[in-house]
């Protein structure tokens, strides 16, 4: 992909549901873990261990390329949206701020 915007590789990998992958659920909140750097790509509800998968960035952006502008999310903060058609909202994560 010709101008990747994000520090990571197309190939890291990142976290996801089952739901996502699928095309059953829209993501709907993305976190960059400060801890380890780590993507994740929620529906924004909870999810069991079962529903858990390790994908690629690259396939992330395929399902949905609006990730594309949370590239520079700093690391210990959350993009969040109602809808797949709302904006993004970026904020610092509250598990960070504890």
């Amino acid at each position: 992909m010709k101008g990747w915007p994000f520090a990571d590789p197309q190939d890291v990998a990142v976290f996801t549901t089952a739901r996502i992958i699928s095309n059953q659920s829209p993501i709907l909140r993305v976190s960059h873990d400060e801890d380890d750097g780590a993507w994740q790509f929620h529906t924004g509800d909870d999810v069991t261990a079962d529903e858990g998968k390790i994908v690629s960035l690259k396939q992330i952006v395929d399902l949905d390329a609006s990730v594309l502008e949370l590239a520079q999310l700093p690391l210990g903060w959350i993009a969040t949206r109602e809808t797949p058609a709302s904006q993004w909202k970026v904020s610092e994560s509250e598990d960070e701020r504890d």
